[in-house]
Order: C-alpha cells, then sequence, then structure tokens
C-alpha cells in the first residue's frame, strides 16, 4: 500500500470514479462504484444513497493507497451541502481541511483548459457548457437539469426516445415491431408493455436512465428516428456552446463526456452548427484524474 497519495473523485449520474495519485502526479490506482448526485442530498433516502455510495469508494481506495488529500468533483454541488466532504474525512480517516467538493464540471473543465482559455460542452446524463475565466469565476450555460431541460445529454436522448415511441403506440399500438429504435429500446427496459416504461422512467435514478441512450446510438444506422433524435442531441449541444461564445466572445470549444461519444453523429452535427471559425475538439476526460492531482496541490 502507497502513503502520501491525492485522492480524486470524478461522480455522475452514471457512475463514480476516483483515482490515486503519487506525488509527482502520477496515477497509481483507479476503480468505479455507482454513480450519485448532490441533488441525491435533498431527501433522507438519496442522503444515505450517497454515503453507501462513498463508503464503497473509499473501501476500495484504501485498498490501493492511503490518500492525504481529497478533491471530489459532484454533479449537480451548488456549495451548498457540507455533509459529503464530512463522510469522506470520516470514512477515509483525512483531515476535514484535506477534503474539497466542487462541482464535477469545474474539475473536467481544469483538467483540459487553463483558466479563461476555452469553452467546455459537457454531454453525460445531463448537459453543460462551461467556462472559467482567468479571474478564476465560474460561468456556465444549460446544465439546468434533466427535468427541465439538459438537451443533448443522455437522459434527453431516451427521453425523447421514450416520447416518440409512446406517441406512436397511441397512434398505431404495434407500431413498435417495425421500429429498430424501439425494438432496442424495449430490449433494454425488459418488453413492450407500458408498465415496463413507466417503472423504468419513472423508478430509477436520472443515471439509469440516460443509459437507455446507449439503446439509441445503437440502433441510428438502421433507424432513421434514433438518428434524428442524436442529430438534434448535437444541435441542442452546440446552442449552449453559441450562448457562452455570444456572451463571452469566440474561444476553442472542447466536447466532452460519456453522452458526446455515443455515435459520431452527434460531434458532426454539432461541428455543422457552429461557425466554421470557431475550433472544436473532442477529448475524453479524466476527470477523477485531475481531480487527484488538484487534491495534491492543494497541500502546497
Amino acid at each position: 500500500m502507497v502513503n502520501g497519495l491525492g485522492l480524486g473523485i470524478d461522480a455522475g449520474g452514471t457512475q463514480t470514479r476516483w483515482a490515486l495519485a503519487d506525488s509527482v502526479g502520477v496515477i497509481v490506482a483507479e476503480g468505479a462504484v455507482d454513480g450519485l448526485s448532490a441533488t441525491q442530498m435533498g431527501n433522507d433516502a438519496g442522503r444515505e444513497a450517497v454515503r453507501v455510495v462513498f463508503a464503497t469508494l473509499a473501501e476500495q481506495a484504501l485498498a490501493a493507497g492511503r490518500p492525504v488529500a481529497v478533491c471530489a468533483g459532484l454533479t449537480g454541488f451548488d456549495g451548498a451541502a457540507g455533509l459529503p466532504a464530512q463522510w469522506l474525512a470520516e470514512l477515509l480517516n483525512v483531515a476535514p481541511a484535506a477534503v474539497t467538493v466542487r462541482s464535477d464540471i469545474e474539475i473536467a473543465y481544469l483538467d483540459g483548459f487553463a483558466p479563461g482559455e476555452g469553452y467546455l460542452v459537457y454531454a453525460g446524463t445531463g448537459s453543460i457548457a462551461a467556462w472559467i475565466a482567468a479571474d478564476g469565476q465560474f460561468h456556465r450555460a444549460g446544465g439546468r437539469g434533466v427535468t427541465l431541460d439538459d438537451g443533448g445529454g443522455g437522459f434527453w436522448i431516451a427521453r425523447e426516445a421514450m416520447r416518440h415511441i409512446w406517441r406512436l403506440e397511441d397512434e398505431e399500438p404495434g407500431a413498435w415491431q417495425r421500429s429498430a429504435m424501439a425494438r432496442a429500446v424495449f430490449d433494454h427496459v425488459g418488453g413492450s408493455d407500458w408498465a415496463l416504461s413507466r417503472q423504468f422512467i419513472y423508478g430509477q435514478e436520472r443515471g439509469a436512465i440516460g443509459r437507455l441512450a446507449l439503446a439509441v446510438a445503437a440502433s441510428a444506422d438502421a433507424d432513421p428516428v434514433a438518428r434524428g433524435i442524436l442529430e438534434q442531441a448535437g444541435r441542442e449541444l452546440a446552442r449552449i456552446a453559441l450562448a457562452l461564445v455570444r456572451r463571452y466572445g469566440p474561444r476553442p470549444v472542447a466536447l466532452a463526456g460519456r453522452a458526446a461519444t455515443l455515435h459520431p453523429l452527434i460531434a458532426q452535427t454539432m461541428r455543422a452548427a457552429l461557425p466554421k471559425a470557431l475550433s472544436l475538439t473532442q477529448r475524453a476526460t479524466k476527470a477523477h484524474h485531475a481531480a487527484a492531482r488538484i487534491a495534491l496541490n492543494s497541500l502546497n
């Protein structure tokens, strides 16, 4: 077991990833546990679920090394909830002052950009565009939550697919059998009965619902409706990028997040919806690695 490490945590609706970095920033161990969101902190059941995920994560991380500092990025975190930091300090036996909790998007941004450098569009279960100015101030577009919007994210893709399927079923029962997307979606949820779809949509956390986007993407080459949903996802992501461009001026744009990699159509359509002069790159973020290094830097 290695001691004196920085522990980085990247918590999203689908998955929570962690990494341990040594004193020179080399990642020595990493893993993943169930997803969580800071929005779960609003009720007793949600808080208990978050604590259980943290306990599992702590057990995994401590088996690999002993952290001295922790930086955790939580989706939906607005700085109001203090319990996550307290729990992590207790579970990891780390000084409370050595634990920082911040928005997962802030960490993802710093994984690829220096403050002031560019715009990050992140499409995971939800979606958000972010810019951290040179003075450290955080600016955003989107990221309002899947109930309100978060267009282009995995939950949005899943919801659009379900909405289309069941509207068509209202008009023509059994039409789903002719749709590659509907067949893939119903295979994912366990059957074509409405009760199964209702339980899937209303009986789970948003991250589990967002994973249905995988079935939509898998059927896109065979189903024009699925293709159209993914193309609209790209336009939704371009919209929030352009919102920041209009407010703060042109800068390079980076597209990241698992939902953005579901199908090439998403990035292709986003590119087409942006001005040609605006740089767009797609990258695989490892925000848990960046968080581990930030944790160590916080001690200096």
